[in-house]
Protein backbone atom coordinates (compact mmCIF):
# COMPACT_ATOMS: atom_id res chain seq x y z
CA UNK A 1 0.00 0.00 0.00
CA UNK A 2 1.59 3.55 -0.84
CA UNK A 3 1.40 6.25 1.53
CA UNK A 4 1.33 8.49 -0.93
CA UNK A 5 -0.06 11.67 0.94
CA UNK A 6 -1.55 14.83 0.53
CA UNK A 7 1.84 17.60 1.05
CA UNK A 8 -0.06 20.95 1.23
CA UNK A 9 0.72 21.50 -2.22
CA UNK A 10 -1.54 19.70 -4.06
CA UNK A 11 -4.96 21.34 -4.66
CA UNK A 12 -8.51 19.67 -4.47
CA UNK A 13 -8.72 18.36 -7.96
CA UNK A 14 -5.34 16.50 -6.87
CA UNK A 15 -2.98 18.77 -9.12
CA UNK A 16 0.82 19.58 -8.05
CA UNK A 17 0.98 22.84 -6.91
CA UNK A 18 5.02 22.60 -5.98
CA UNK A 19 7.42 24.87 -7.34
CA UNK A 20 9.68 23.13 -10.23
CA UNK A 21 12.45 21.68 -8.59
CA UNK A 22 10.79 20.90 -5.34
CA UNK A 23 9.52 17.80 -6.20
CA UNK A 24 11.91 14.94 -7.73
CA UNK A 25 10.75 11.48 -9.39
CA UNK A 26 11.45 8.63 -7.94
CA UNK A 27 14.14 7.64 -10.09
CA UNK A 28 15.77 10.90 -9.30
CA UNK A 29 15.47 10.57 -5.65
CA UNK A 30 17.19 7.12 -5.92
CA UNK A 31 20.47 8.30 -7.64
CA UNK A 32 21.07 10.90 -5.60
CA UNK A 33 20.22 9.52 -2.06
CA UNK A 34 22.17 6.22 -3.59
CA UNK A 35 19.82 3.41 -3.28
CA UNK A 36 17.64 1.60 -5.69
CA UNK A 37 14.16 2.76 -6.54
CA UNK A 38 13.21 -0.31 -4.91
CA UNK A 39 14.03 1.23 -1.38
CA UNK A 40 13.04 4.59 -2.53
CA UNK A 41 9.59 2.37 -2.73
CA UNK A 42 10.00 0.24 0.32
CA UNK A 43 10.29 3.36 2.38
CA UNK A 44 7.54 5.02 1.21
CA UNK A 45 5.52 2.02 2.37
CA UNK A 46 6.44 2.18 5.72
CA UNK A 47 5.72 5.64 5.86
CA UNK A 48 9.61 6.62 6.33
CA UNK A 49 9.46 9.00 3.26
CA UNK A 50 6.35 11.38 1.96
CA UNK A 51 5.30 11.46 -1.71
CA UNK A 52 2.93 12.92 -4.06
CA UNK A 53 1.26 11.17 -7.28
CA UNK A 54 1.41 13.20 -10.19
CA UNK A 55 -1.14 13.32 -12.83
CA UNK A 56 -0.16 10.64 -14.53
CA UNK A 57 0.63 8.77 -11.08
CA UNK A 58 4.16 8.46 -11.04
CA UNK A 59 5.57 9.16 -7.51
CA UNK A 60 7.14 12.63 -6.84
CA UNK A 61 9.44 12.98 -3.61
CA UNK A 62 10.22 16.73 -2.36
CA UNK A 63 13.42 17.20 -2.10
CA UNK A 64 13.98 17.48 1.80
CA UNK A 65 13.79 13.47 1.61
CA UNK A 66 17.12 13.17 1.06
CA UNK A 67 17.52 14.21 4.49
CA UNK A 68 15.06 11.28 5.45
CA UNK A 69 16.58 8.60 3.53
CA UNK A 70 20.54 9.51 4.80
CA UNK A 71 19.33 9.29 8.42
CA UNK A 72 17.45 6.17 7.62
CA UNK A 73 20.29 4.74 5.60
CA UNK A 74 22.84 5.87 8.61
CA UNK A 75 20.47 4.31 11.10
CA UNK A 76 20.61 0.98 9.32
CA UNK A 77 24.05 0.83 8.76
CA UNK A 78 24.38 1.24 12.86
CA UNK A 79 22.02 -1.66 13.62
CA UNK A 80 19.05 0.67 13.85
CA UNK A 81 16.17 -1.25 12.77
CA UNK A 82 13.50 0.14 10.21
CA UNK A 83 10.44 -0.28 13.11
CA UNK A 84 12.81 1.43 15.52
CA UNK A 85 13.16 4.59 12.66
CA UNK A 86 10.01 4.83 12.07
CA UNK A 87 9.10 5.32 15.95
CA UNK A 88 11.50 7.90 16.20
CA UNK A 89 10.39 9.53 12.65
CA UNK A 90 7.06 10.24 14.80
CA UNK A 91 9.23 13.92 15.82
CA UNK A 92 10.05 14.91 11.65
CA UNK A 93 7.63 16.39 9.81
CA UNK A 94 6.86 15.15 6.94
CA UNK A 95 4.97 17.62 5.00
CA UNK A 96 8.62 20.15 5.26
CA UNK A 97 12.34 20.27 5.58
CA UNK A 98 12.86 20.25 9.41
CA UNK A 99 13.58 23.35 11.22
CA UNK A 100 16.69 24.09 13.20
CA UNK A 101 14.09 23.70 16.01
CA UNK A 102 13.07 20.40 15.19
CA UNK A 103 16.40 19.19 14.44
CA UNK A 104 16.84 20.02 17.69
CA UNK A 105 14.17 17.79 19.17
CA UNK A 106 15.00 15.35 17.17
CA UNK A 107 18.46 15.02 17.91
CA UNK A 108 17.82 14.86 21.60
CA UNK A 109 15.15 11.68 21.09
CA UNK A 110 17.91 10.20 19.07
CA UNK A 111 20.74 10.64 21.89
CA UNK A 112 18.32 8.87 24.08
CA UNK A 113 17.79 6.22 22.11
CA UNK A 114 21.24 5.89 21.58
CA UNK A 115 22.40 5.78 24.65
CA UNK A 116 19.95 2.67 25.77
CA UNK A 117 21.42 0.70 23.14
CA UNK A 118 24.68 1.35 24.26
CA UNK A 119 23.76 0.72 27.58
CA UNK A 120 22.31 -3.00 26.19
CA UNK A 121 25.23 -3.26 24.10
CA UNK A 122 27.92 -2.54 27.11
CA UNK A 123 25.79 -5.16 29.14
CA UNK A 124 26.23 -7.36 26.32
CA UNK A 125 30.20 -7.19 26.26
CA UNK A 126 30.65 -7.51 30.15
CA UNK A 127 28.46 -10.59 30.31
CA UNK A 128 29.70 -12.21 27.82
CA UNK A 129 33.67 -11.30 27.85
CA UNK A 130 34.46 -14.14 30.48
CA UNK A 131 32.91 -16.80 28.39
CA UNK A 132 34.76 -15.42 25.09
CA UNK A 133 37.95 -15.12 27.27
CA UNK A 134 37.57 -18.68 28.65
CA UNK A 135 34.75 -20.77 27.41
CA UNK A 136 35.12 -22.64 30.47
CA UNK A 137 30.96 -22.06 30.34
CA UNK A 138 31.11 -22.83 34.76
CA UNK A 139 27.80 -23.83 35.91
CA UNK A 140 28.16 -21.33 38.90
CA UNK A 141 29.18 -18.22 37.56
CA UNK A 142 28.34 -17.91 33.88
CA UNK A 143 25.69 -15.86 32.86
CA UNK A 144 24.45 -17.92 30.00
CA UNK A 145 24.15 -21.58 30.90
CA UNK A 146 20.74 -21.87 32.27
CA UNK A 147 21.26 -25.53 33.46
CA UNK A 148 17.55 -27.76 34.51
CA UNK A 149 16.28 -24.32 32.64
CA UNK A 150 16.03 -22.52 36.59
CA UNK A 151 15.26 -19.41 34.68
CA UNK A 152 12.67 -20.74 32.79
CA UNK A 153 10.18 -19.68 35.23
CA UNK A 154 10.77 -16.17 34.98
CA UNK A 155 10.30 -15.47 31.49
CA UNK A 156 11.87 -16.10 27.80
CA UNK A 157 14.66 -15.55 26.22
CA UNK A 158 18.07 -14.92 27.76
CA UNK A 159 17.36 -13.66 31.16
CA UNK A 160 20.36 -12.61 32.99
CA UNK A 161 21.61 -11.32 30.21
CA UNK A 162 18.68 -9.27 28.64
CA UNK A 163 17.12 -8.11 32.46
Amino acid sequence: MSAARNLGNVDHNGHDNHTPGELLPIGVVARRAGVPVSTVRYYESLGLIPAVRSAGNNRLFPRHVLRRIALIQISVKYGVPLAEVAELFVDVPSDRPPTPRDWDRISARWEEHLERRQAVLDRMREELSGCIGCGCLSQTRCAVVNSADRLGDEGSGPRRVIA
